[in-house]
């Protein structure tokens, strides 16, 4: 190589903007090339995430930090005054921004300022020779709620990652619970351009040795959630463990979206909250993960929706079938008047009746396997999984979250081996008839559920994005889905879903008749083994055209009925009217408080 081309060889390798690969050598000539990569100035600015009705989410601003010096004595009370603080918060500030209480002194501490409290601190930098401000970019978040589907950025994030190290199930949280702040990373970042010459050794460009990559903004992140929807719904979850979520049917967006017990999204990402970070971690409820999305678990009576939609496509039952409330197959919670048809069943959500629904499914012999009762029950479970996985179940259905569950349907060779022996019969695993044991469900999928039989039979994957910039959802969001269900049969179920909330229903207590809404639910109750059972609900309003799907599970809460149904309904009048009917102010009151006690 000649002096000239080394010379050009180094110039190349110390420019910040450029970063050159091998020499090539083209097969048609002897010239010697050099493969560039040039960077092109302009640095794109990560996008904003706002809600549906474009509130400004979570956006990249200046953060500043006030750097405390770490040799004692500080005097707090003066920084108080100095910040415009009152001495508790002052010391409650200090002490949060610490990673475990009782910290020895001398422990270095940053402080989040808003830009007028670091205006302050400028402007008596002369008497505070000990204090550092600095300001830096930083993602920021401006509400208060939807940390579960928010997220943070994994960058930001390093201080919560080596604490979550130190704490049991650390890595758990740590993979789950990136948001949409992961997911949407890449076109929320945008991308530099990059040109790729192939230069000579006088610096004449031959060609390109790769194709350039264009300049591309962050793009901002329009979402389907109401944030004020989203702040209510979050106020009456609060401390307590559970889940809800809501979506529109007709488009699969989702409306809002709560994991319990809730937390500020600031705090994972946040200098100065560790210790608030490090008592999430511990905390014996497991606030950090994202429970609509990663855990799964069974459904209880909601369930019986599916099994009556599957019964009734496979020919098992018929509406007007009728069951005795038998208790020696399986017992009711509650008395109720004889189900002399599928409606009935629904409103009482009589156990028996849906147990012998279930048994007409599984041990149904045709003629062709007269002789093989064996072979017939496990070729009508496999039948029965198939039509129930076309509800998206046992699978991810791809919502814009990472680490989503799949669930869990049983199988026939599940039982072979669960039982030891090929010849279990239904009396083993009748459990499934009412949406126990095995049966495990995400709470997107058990609102994806509830809008499949609102739209009676389809569904579009449930999402939070609804546009990418000035483009809309990504592709796989608006494409229909159908269940192997016909329509009729998701007709069939409305009767009792309403009347469920009827009188002599199981929630007729939440019914929101008296503003003018039927709504059409079926509550759950989930037996829990040595502790409270788990309350479970599903439902949409208005029933006749519903605009909005609510799935509630509310962990060791009691009866679906009395803790799940009126959180349910009260979402739905609160987006369906704006405001909730003194009628229910008693509830809504109830609520907050069981909330805030988090049980």
């Amino acid at each position: 190589m000649s002096l000239l081309a080394m010379l050009f060889v180094l110039a190349a390798c110390s420019s910040p903007e450029q970063q050159t690969s091998i020499q090539t050598q083209e097969p048609d000539t002897s010239a010697r090339y050099i493969r560039q990569r040039v960077v092109l100035p302009d640095v794109p600015q990560r996008g904003r995430v706002l809600d549906r009705n474009d509130s400004v989410l979570v956006a990249t601003r200046t953060q500043y930090l006030l750097k405390l010096p770490r040799k004692p004595p500080l005097d707090t009370v003066a920084l108080g005054q100095l910040l415009g603080w009152g001495p508790v918060a002052t010391r409650k500030r200090i002490a949060d921004a610490l990673p475990y209480e009782d910290m020895p002194a001398g422990y270095p501490v940053e402080l989040s300022l808003t830009a007028g409290e670091a205006k302050r601190v400028r402007r008596q930098r002369k008497d505070w020779p000990q204090l550092t401000l600095t300001d830096r970019p930083q993602r920021t978040y401006t509400t208060s709620v939807g940390a579960h589907f928010l997220g943070y950025m994994g960058s930001e994030a390093q201080a919560f990652y080596k604490q979550a190290k130190r704490y049991r199930r650390g890595r758990f949280y740590e993979l789950r619970n990136g948001g949409l702040e992961t997911y949407y990373n890449g076109l929320l970042n945008g991308n530099r351009g990059y040109l790729h010459p192939l230069v000579d050794s006088l610096g004449q460009t031959h060609g390109n040795w790769a194709p350039d990559t264009a300049f591309q903004q962050g793009q901002d992140l329009h979402l389907t959630i109401d944030v004020k929807l989203q702040a209510y719904a979050e106020q009456m979850m609060g401390r307590r463990k559970g889940y809800l979520v809501a979506l529109d049917p007709r488009t699969g967006e989702i409306l809002c979206y709560v994991s319990g017990p809730t937390y500020k999204p600031a705090t994972i990402t946040a200098p100065d909250q560790a210790l608030v970070r490090g008592k999430l971690l511990e905390h014996e409820k497991m606030p950090l993960i994202n429970r609509p999305a990663t855990l799964a678990n069974p459904p209880g009576s909601v369930f019986k929706l599916v099994n009556a939609a599957v019964a009734l496509q496979l020919g098992a039952i018929t509406p007007a079938t009728s069951f005795r409330c038998d208790q020696t197959l399986l017992s009711c919670v509650h008395k109720h008047p004889q189900p002399k048809n599928l409606t009935l069943g629904l409103q009482y959500s009589c156990n028996p009746y849906f147990y012998q629904v279930m048994r007409n499914v599984i041990n149904y012999v045709p003629d062709s396997l007269a002789q093989d009762s064996v072979g017939a029950r496990h070729g009508n479970l496999a039948e029965w999984r198939r039509y129930v996985r076309s509800f998206g179940l046992d699978s991810v259905m791809g919502v814009d979250l990472p680490r989503e569950a799949p669930g869990f349907l049983p199988t026939p060779a599940y039982y072979d081996k669960a039982r030891g022996t090929t010849k279990w019969t239904y009396r083993s695993i009748y459990s499934l008839s009412i949406g126990q044991g095995e049966i495990n469900l995400t709470g997107l999928q058990m609102a994806n559920m509830a809008a499949i039989i609102a739209n009676q039979g389809w569904y579009y994957t449930p999402h939070l994005v609804r546009n990418v910039g000035e483009n809309g959802p990504l592709p796989r969001f608006t494409e229909k889905h159908r269940t192997l269900v016909d329509s009729v049969h998701f007709a069939a179920l409305l009767p009792g879903m309403m009347a469920v909330m009827e009188r002599g229903g199981t929630a007729e207590t939440s019914s929101l008749a008296d503003v003018g809404i039927t709504v059409a639910g079926k509550t759950g109750t989930i037996e829990n083994d040595g502790d409270d059972d788990h309350a479970a609900f599903v439902g949409f309003a208005p029933a006749e055209n519903p605009e909005i799907v609510v799935a509630v599970y509310l962990e060791n809460a009691g009866f679906g009925a009395t803790a799940a149904a009126p959180y349910s309904v009260l979402v739905m009048e609160k987006y369906l009217r704006g405001s909730i009917a003194p009628k229910r102010k008693k509830w809504e009151t109830r609520i907050q408080q069981r909330a805030r006690n988090g049980y």
